[in-house]
């Protein structure tokens, strides 16, 4: 395991929706870093339905929350989103491998290509129960414990409202968004799905460099 330095010590963490590509390569990309070089990430939870509901043109001041709506109404996005945060909650309640595995597992289930393309069924699914069930089976949640959990929602809601107004006091607004120890905070959008360890600790070094140097560097946009 490689030894990280001190201005990558303490724990960063995470925004991410499962509805996003690009937050599904950064929670690959912390999870390599998690585990092949000790830094610690804590997953956290910001709804991209919620950030741009036309109820909510002030992301930091919404009046419209994902956690209180019923479940399975709304749009497929609203209805599938929420169901996949809920889920997220109780996965959290076990030991911190095992949700790591269970959320990886339900991104992979909506972004991972077959063989470079996207295909019907698993990969591309929405996120109604038979894909979440599958996603904890892939794992090594305890399901029963798991199936007793998801039954507690008043519980999830709760805890998935404290990391949307955690986000919203924030101002995040996109995914990935990494909350660094020392208070910087910033989205990065990964155009790539990087897992090797070494190339995974130079794009995060690389990262937390802009972030943390003098320059200020605000934002950074190729052009097409």
């Amino acid at each position: 395991m490689t030894q990280v330095s001190a201005s990558q010590s303490g724990v960063t963490d995470v925004y991410f929706d499962f509805l996003c590509p690009f937050a599904w390569r950064g929670l690959e990309l912390a999870d390599v870093l998690r585990r092949e070089h000790g830094l610690k990430f804590r997953l956290r939870h910001f709804s991209l339905v919620q950030g741009n509901h036309a109820e909510n043109p002030d992301r930091k001041r919404p009046t419209w929350w994902l956690d209180q709506q019923v479940a399975g109404q709304g749009s497929e996005l609203q209805a599938g989103s929420l169901n996949a945060f809920l889920a997220g909650q109780a996965a959290l309640k076990q030991p911190e491998d095992a949700a790591w595995a269970f959320t990886l597992a339900l991104f992979r289930a909506r972004h991972q290509p077959v063989d470079g393309q996207m295909v019907a069924g698993y990969n591309g699914a929405d996120f109604q129960n038979d894909t979440v069930i599958r996603a904890a089976a892939e794992g090594t949640l305890d399901l029963a414990q798991f199936d007793a959990d998801l039954q507690d929602q008043d519980g999830l809601r709760s805890a998935l409202h404290d990391d949307l107004r955690a986000s919203a006091d924030l101002g995040v607004f996109g995914t990935p968004t990494f909350h660094l120890p020392d208070g910087n905070i910033a989205y990065f959008r990964f155009a790539n799905l990087v897992t090797e360890p070494q190339a995974a600790l130079d794009l995060w070094t690389l990262y937390t460099r802009v972030l943390t140097d003098g320059a200020r560097i605000e934002t950074i946009k190729r052009a097409k």
